[in-house]
Protein backbone atom coordinates (compact mmCIF):
# COMPACT_ATOMS: atom_id res chain seq x y z
CA UNK A 1 0.00 0.00 0.00
CA UNK A 2 1.35 3.77 -0.99
CA UNK A 3 1.66 6.77 1.48
CA UNK A 4 -1.09 8.12 -0.43
CA UNK A 5 -3.13 4.74 0.01
CA UNK A 6 -2.60 4.89 3.13
CA UNK A 7 -3.56 8.43 4.05
CA UNK A 8 -6.74 7.94 1.80
CA UNK A 9 -7.68 5.21 4.51
CA UNK A 10 -6.52 6.83 7.28
CA UNK A 11 -9.39 9.69 6.03
CA UNK A 12 -12.06 7.44 4.97
CA UNK A 13 -11.84 5.93 8.72
CA UNK A 14 -11.89 9.20 10.53
CA UNK A 15 -14.73 10.11 8.13
CA UNK A 16 -16.75 6.96 8.95
CA UNK A 17 -16.62 7.56 12.31
CA UNK A 18 -17.51 10.58 12.15
CA UNK A 19 -20.96 9.68 10.84
CA UNK A 20 -20.99 7.18 13.71
CA UNK A 21 -20.76 9.14 16.40
CA UNK A 22 -23.92 11.10 14.60
CA UNK A 23 -25.41 8.14 15.29
CA UNK A 24 -25.78 6.93 12.02
CA UNK A 25 -24.32 3.58 10.44
CA UNK A 26 -20.90 3.29 9.53
CA UNK A 27 -21.78 1.97 5.94
CA UNK A 28 -22.77 5.63 5.52
CA UNK A 29 -19.57 7.43 6.20
CA UNK A 30 -17.73 4.58 4.05
CA UNK A 31 -19.95 5.18 1.16
CA UNK A 32 -19.73 8.73 1.43
CA UNK A 33 -16.14 8.43 1.53
CA UNK A 34 -16.07 5.96 -1.56
CA UNK A 35 -18.21 8.73 -3.61
CA UNK A 36 -16.09 11.44 -2.83
CA UNK A 37 -13.71 9.85 -4.01
CA UNK A 38 -10.72 12.64 -2.77
CA UNK A 39 -8.52 12.83 0.34
CA UNK A 40 -9.54 16.92 0.23
CA UNK A 41 -13.12 15.99 -0.37
CA UNK A 42 -13.19 13.68 2.24
CA UNK A 43 -12.09 16.41 4.58
CA UNK A 44 -14.35 18.77 3.40
CA UNK A 45 -16.81 16.72 4.52
CA UNK A 46 -15.43 15.69 7.68
CA UNK A 47 -15.21 19.19 8.28
CA UNK A 48 -18.35 20.32 7.95
CA UNK A 49 -19.86 16.70 9.99
CA UNK A 50 -17.57 18.47 12.46
CA UNK A 51 -19.14 22.11 12.63
CA UNK A 52 -22.78 21.47 11.54
CA UNK A 53 -23.24 18.61 13.48
CA UNK A 54 -26.18 17.42 10.87
CA UNK A 55 -29.41 15.67 12.52
CA UNK A 56 -29.95 13.63 9.07
CA UNK A 57 -29.09 11.30 6.31
CA UNK A 58 -30.18 13.39 4.18
CA UNK A 59 -28.30 16.43 5.43
CA UNK A 60 -25.23 14.41 5.03
CA UNK A 61 -26.12 12.78 1.66
CA UNK A 62 -27.32 16.42 0.87
CA UNK A 63 -23.51 18.31 1.07
CA UNK A 64 -21.87 15.26 -0.18
CA UNK A 65 -23.86 15.78 -3.17
CA UNK A 66 -23.20 19.70 -2.77
CA UNK A 67 -19.25 19.06 -2.64
CA UNK A 68 -19.13 16.39 -5.47
CA UNK A 69 -21.32 19.03 -7.67
CA UNK A 70 -18.48 21.56 -6.85
CA UNK A 71 -15.44 19.56 -7.69
CA UNK A 72 -17.52 18.58 -11.05
CA UNK A 73 -18.06 22.41 -11.57
CA UNK A 74 -13.82 23.03 -10.80
CA UNK A 75 -13.17 20.22 -13.30
CA UNK A 76 -15.37 21.67 -15.66
CA UNK A 77 -13.67 24.65 -15.48
CA UNK A 78 -10.39 23.68 -15.65
CA UNK A 79 -11.21 22.01 -18.74
CA UNK A 80 -12.77 25.07 -20.22
CA UNK A 81 -9.39 27.23 -19.72
CA UNK A 82 -7.07 24.22 -21.23
CA UNK A 83 -9.61 24.18 -24.73
CA UNK A 84 -9.47 28.15 -24.85
CA UNK A 85 -5.52 28.18 -24.35
CA UNK A 86 -5.22 25.17 -26.96
CA UNK A 87 -7.86 27.49 -29.18
CA UNK A 88 -5.90 30.72 -28.73
CA UNK A 89 -2.75 28.68 -29.48
CA UNK A 90 -3.79 27.46 -32.81
CA UNK A 91 -5.23 31.12 -33.67
CA UNK A 92 -1.86 32.41 -33.10
CA UNK A 93 0.02 29.81 -34.85
CA UNK A 94 -2.31 30.38 -37.75
CA UNK A 95 -1.68 34.24 -38.04
CA UNK A 96 2.32 33.54 -37.85
CA UNK A 97 1.89 31.41 -41.15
Amino acid sequence: MTDKQREWAMTRDKLAEAVEQLGFPRKLGEEIAVQLGGIKAMERMLAYLQYVKPDSAELIVDEMLAIKSDIDRWRDKKASEEANARYTEYLENRRKR
